[in-house]
């Protein structure tokens, strides 16, 4: 036998083994359900041991309780609430088969951090397992939540000897990290990273801000940690109703994907694109910019009460945008041009502000020569959403234009 066919043989066995461990994998992540897990741990506490850790950690679907709160429910004093909590989590933790329980989702979670290089914010973890969970799948924005709180529980709770919580970092939102990881690498590669982004002074869509990262010189000197297996699809979670999310290549990247989820300096708008935290494209703070955000994003004009509409759609925050005040700020606010009754446009995109005499007058100067009616109402049409007859009416204007054998001159 040749040593290519062994060597065929080899890789079609590696391919199979290959496959069988994929398919073993999305069967424990698929079977994770961390509501029907804790319910399970929990009937090794008593009743009020239980409850005084459901309110605690929002496990009943309603907001996470204080120590005072539960206290009045239970009659007793807030102390003596916090040393029951401390207790019940201590008996759990000394479950002689404790292990059994969460070998399971150990296994994910240890999988996922490692296909993001170690380390994740808090949120973004969450919501990723959140999205692997098979209760997930069956609710809607209440099971969401309450599944959060039980991941939560269990990752910051009982899965602490596998997985570092760390919180107050200079550089990072509070993430989570594979218990022995060191992270020099990704604070070194994350600084760069910031320097690079204040000098380009620019938005970044995913495939750039990826592009950019491998480019920096810390990425290319700690490239093997960076990269990672990828076996875990998180398309679900990269879903967004504004914008379509580059989901293969994160899906490819996701060591990369992770700092920037993790990085306190750095996020993504509503609209998909990359920059500073600080930068008012990125976290729009007035009504101003979330106006000035929408008609760019929709890359054409939009009306007043369509540009509000969108507002309150997006959710930029939860201040609801009122269509009087929107239109008051494009009025006013010079980078907006009323292009048709209520409908604006952006000044940058090349409109002028005037009347659509004025239009004309500019029409005819950029010409340099006389034109038909057609040819000045074709151009005038691209800069005022305007009836044909309103055009024609203002070529009427005699202190302003001339008409000589069929066509049109400044006079």
């Amino acid at each position: 036998m040749s040593d290519n066919t062994n060597f065929n043989q080899n890789e079609e066995k590696k391919s199979i083994l290959d496959q069988i461990m994929t398919n073993h994998q999305a069967e424990q992540v698929a079977s994770l359900d961390a509501v029907e897990l804790i319910s399970d741990l929990f009937g090794e506490l008593n009743e009020r041991e239980r409850d005084i850790l459901i309110r605690r950690f929002g496990l009943h679907g309603k907001e996470k309780e204080t120590l005072e709160n539960i206290g009045q429910v239970h009659k007793l004093t807030r102390e003596r609430i916090r040393q029951i909590e401390t207790s019940a989590v201590k008996k759990l933790r000394q479950l002689k088969n404790l292990e059994n329980y969460i070998a399971g989702l150990k296994k994910v979670i240890v999988q996922l951090m490692e296909e993001h290089g170690g380390l994740m914010e808090r949120e973004y973890l969450l919501n990723n397992l959140v999205n692997f969970s098979v209760t997930n799948a069956r609710g809607g924005e209440q099971e969401k939540t309450t599944h959060k709180n039980h991941l939560d529980f269990l990752i910051s709770r009982l899965l602490h000897d596998h997985f570092e919580e760390v919180m107050n970092s200079k550089l990072f939102s509070d993430f989570y990290k594979l218990k022995h990881q060191t992270i020099d690498h990704v604070e070194e590669l994350t600084e760069e990273l910031l320097t690079a982004i204040k000098k380009i002074d620019k938005i970044y869509k995913t495939e750039d801000m990826i592009k950019l990262i491998s480019e920096l010189d810390s990425f290319k000197k700690n490239q093997e940690k960076m990269e990672t297996p990828n076996n875990l699809d998180i398309a679900n979670v990269l879903k967004n109703d504004f914008f379509e999310e580059n989901i293969d290549l994160v899906n490819a990247n996701k060591a990369t994907y992770s700092i920037l989820q993790a990085a306190k300096a750095i996020k993504q708008n509503k609209f998909g694109h990359w920059g500073l935290d600080e930068w008012r494209e990125i976290n729009p703070k007035t009504i101003n910019d979330k106006i000035y955000l929408v008609l760019k994003n929709n890359g054409k004009a939009m009306h007043f009460v369509s540009i509000t509409d969108k507002i309150n759609e997006i959710g930029f925050d939860d201040k609801k945008a009122n269509a009087a005040t929107v239109h008051n700020e494009l009025i006013l606010d010079p980078k907006y041009v009323l292009v048709g009754r209520g409908i604006y446009s952006l000044k940058e995109w090349g409109y002028k502000n005037g009347t659509v005499a004025d239009v004309i007058e500019d029409v005819l100067k950029n010409s340099g020569m006389a034109l038909t009616r057609d040819e000045i109402i074709n151009k005038v049409l691209e800069q005022r959403q305007v009836k044909k007859a309103t055009i024609i009416l203002a070529l009427m204007n005699r202190e302003k234009f001339n008409k000589t054998n069929g066509k049109y001159q400044l006079k």
